[in-house]
C-alpha cells in the first residue's frame, strides 16, 4: 500500500537498531470480510479454513506447506492482492505468507502512546486507529531494526546465507527495502525456499536475485531473475535481510 496513505508514523522512525523490550504483537481480530476475493478488510486476518498453516514437524514438511500455502494464496489472480489505480499490496500479502507461516509480521502496529503503556505493563486492546495504525513497507524496514529481534526475527548479512537457510530449514524470509523520498511506497517480499524447477538465480554458488514471491505493481507466485536486484535501485535508501525459523 502506498506510505501517503499513513497520517501518523504507526513506529518510531528512530535511527537505531537496539532491542527494545518485548510487548505483546499488534494484530487486529480476524474477519470474515478479509479473504482471497475481496478487496476489503486487508489489515485483518483472513477466515479461511482451506489456507494452509505451514506444518512445523520438520524442515521438509514446513518447505512443502509453504510451497501449497504460496499456491492458495495465489497472489498473480487473487483479488485481495490486485493493485488500484491508488495502491498496491506488497504488505498485505508479506503479512499473510507470515501469518500462514505461524511467524509475526505487522500489518498494523502500536500507536508510541500505546507502547509506552505496554511497557509500563499495563494491558492495551488493538483498536484500528486508536491504538493501532497502518504500518506499511518504509516503517516495516525500521521495525525490523527496532522490534524484530523481540518477535524472532534474525538480521541476515547477505542473500546467498539468507536464501539457504530458507531452502534449507523451511523458514521464512523476508527483503525489505525503504525509500529515499518520504512518502512514497518502499517495497516488501517474502523470499521462499527453492524446489527442484524453481530456483534462486546464483553465479559461482552465490545468490544475486534470490527466489521470491510478491504482490506489487506485478504480482509474482515465484520470481527470481525478472525483477533483477529491485532492492538496489536507487529509488531506496536501505533495505534489510530478515530470517525467522
Amino acid at each position: 500500500m502506498k506510505e501517503s496513505a499513513e497520517t501518523k508514523p504507526a513506529v518510531s522512525l528512530q535511527d537505531t537498531t537496539k532491542t527494545m523490550k518485548a510487548i505483546k504483537p499488534a494484530i487486529l481480530l480476524p474477519d470474515v470480510n478479509s479473504n482471497l476475493d475481496s478487496m476489503v478488510a486487508k489489515f485483518h486476518p483472513m477466515v479461511d479454513d482451506s489456507i494452509p498453516y505451514r506444518n512445523l514437524k520438520n524442515s521438509e514438511t514446513k518447505k512443502k506447506s509453504l510451497h501449497r500455502l504460496i499456491r492458495k494464496l495465489d497472489v498473480s489472480h487473487s483479488l485481495r492482492y490486485q493493485r488500484t489505480p491508488e495502491d498496491t499490496y506488497c504488505n498485505v500479502y508479506s503479512f499473510d505468507y507470515c501469518h500462514f507461516a505461524n511467524v509475526y509480521l505487522p500489518t498494523v502496529w502500536w500507536t508510541d502512546e500505546s507502547i509506552e503503556k505496554l511497557q509500563r505493563g499495563e494491558d492495551v486492546t488493538p483498536i484500528f486507529n486508536e491504538t493501532v495504525a497502518p504500518i506499511y513497507s518504509n516503517a516495516i524496514h525500521d521495525w525490523f531494526l527496532m522490534w524484530g529481534e523481540s518477535f524472532g526475527w534474525k538480521r541476515m548479512a547477505n542473500l546467498t546465507d539468507i536464501q539457504n537457510k530458507v531452502s534449507a530449514e523451511g523458514g521464512v524470509g523476508i527483503i525489505c527495502a525503504k525509500r529515499k523520498t518520504f512518502g512514497l511506497s518502499g517495497h516488501i517480499v517474502p523470499i521462499v525456499p527453492e524446489t527442484e524447477k524453481k530456483k534462486a538465480f546464483r553465479e559461482n554458488d552465490v545468490v544475486l536475485y534470490p527466489l521470491q514471491s510478491q504482490a506489487g505493481k506485478l504480482n509474482y507466485n515465484y520470481f527470481a531473475r525478472k525483477r533483477r536486484a529491485w532492492w538496489e535501485h536507487d529509488r531506496y535508501a536501505s533495505y534489510v535481510l530478515f530470517y525467522h525459523e
